[in-house]
């Protein structure tokens, strides 16, 4: 795999990579920038929720689970000094649709996690990642909250 950024001024760059799409990269005023994209520590948190949402969705397809709206949130922790590196990091799968099964959802996180994410995979290694899911029922005009759990990784090494 082959990346690069492309510097466009003052902290403003452009990102390609071998799919040939574009993101383009900045840093707020207060360091010289203009706030004109994404910083690249958000990029690594939405690679990380892009790829296991990926996995998950299409196990969750492939269970043919009635799946109907899908979201995944990353929320990272921080370093309070250089170079603010990532600690740690909560995964959450918010996964609405109809009769969707608890079992079905938490496979599909653990194949996620244990064997397809390379995002997850590297990162894990890094930092500690928690794994937690919501399930709704979707009704017409909203949904309905089912239940919630966690996925705990089985402990490597041991």
């Amino acid at each position: 795999m082959q990346a690069k950024v492309s510097w466009k001024g003052r902290m403003s760059f452009v990102g390609t990579a071998d799919s040939g799409f574009q993101v383009n990269l900045g840093s707020e005023p207060q360091v010289g920038g203009d706030n004109d994209g994404f910083r690249p520590m958000e990029l690594m948190a939405v690679s990380l929720a892009g790829c296991t949402a990926m996995d998950v969705i299409s196990i969750l397809t492939k269970k043919r689970q009635q799946v109907t709206a899908f979201e995944v949130r990353v929320a990272a922790e921080r370093a309070e000094e250089h170079p603010k590196v990532f600690t740690s990091a909560t995964i959450e799968y918010l996964v609405t649709g109809h009769d969707v099964d608890e079992a079905a959802v938490l496979r599909a996180i653990e194949l996620s996690a244990e064997r397809y994410c390379p995002a997850q995979g590297m990162l894990a290694r890094v930092f500690p990642i928690t794994l937690r899911y919501k399930i709704f029922e979707a009704q017409e005009g909203g949904e309905k909250f089912i239940t919630e759990g966690a996925y705990a990784p089985q402990q490597r090494g041991t």
